[in-house]
């Protein structure tokens, strides 16, 4: 009979036997890195190639961010006006070219998207560029048109309950 040790070993067995085949395949196809690689983008393999000088994934995704994707961003939005920034149509191509950046990094390195990173630096963006512009969220109306339409249901109601009481008190119900 197994035990859960037992499982868990032949899991780790099978982990590593999955692990050194992945490699070998990547090495026929002339990459190797240690730290797994998509391939849906063209910069995959040089991404992660950069990936194997830097510790973890995480500090490499936020090396290759600030390089690649906020540097970029933030010196085309610095040489757009500053009143222009909340003209939609000027800034939509920078970020979105800046969205798509970093959720490709994200895949390249098999790092979810978005993350607490990305989260972070997208208020960022949003707190310096975008701070100053209008917000077209509804607001509350008035005080004295709340008021008459909340009254309105309510004066209503008692004369409803009259017209039914007077209805019912006939008793024919035809009048």
């Amino acid at each position: 009979m197994f035990t859960f040790s037992d499982m868990k070993g032949a899991l780790v067995f099978f982990a590593v036997l999955l692990s050194v085949l992945s490699d070998v395949s990547r090495e026929e196809s002339g990459f190797s890195s240690g730290l797994g690689c998509g391939n849906k983008y063209v910069d995959c393999e040089h991404y992660c190639d950069i990936c194997t000088y830097i510790p973890t994934r995480i500090e490499c995704y936020a090396a290759l961010f600030e390089e690649i994707c906020y540097r970029p961003f933030v010196g085309s939005m610095e040489s757009v006006n500053n009143t222009d920034w909340c003209n939609w149509n000027n800034v939509k191509r920078k970020y979105n070219t800046f969205t798509m950046c970093t959720e490709a990094i994200a895949e390249c390195l098999l790092i979810p998207w978005p993350n607490r990173m990305v989260e972070n630096e997208f208020v960022n963006i949003h707190s310096r560029f975008f701070r100053d512009c209008p917000n077209e969220a509804l607001s509350d109306p008035p005080p004295s048109i709340v008021f008459a339409l909340v009254m309105t249901p309510i004066c209503l109601i008692p004369i409803m309950v009259v017209l039914v009481v007077l209805k019912t008190k006939n008793g024919d119900g035809s009048s």
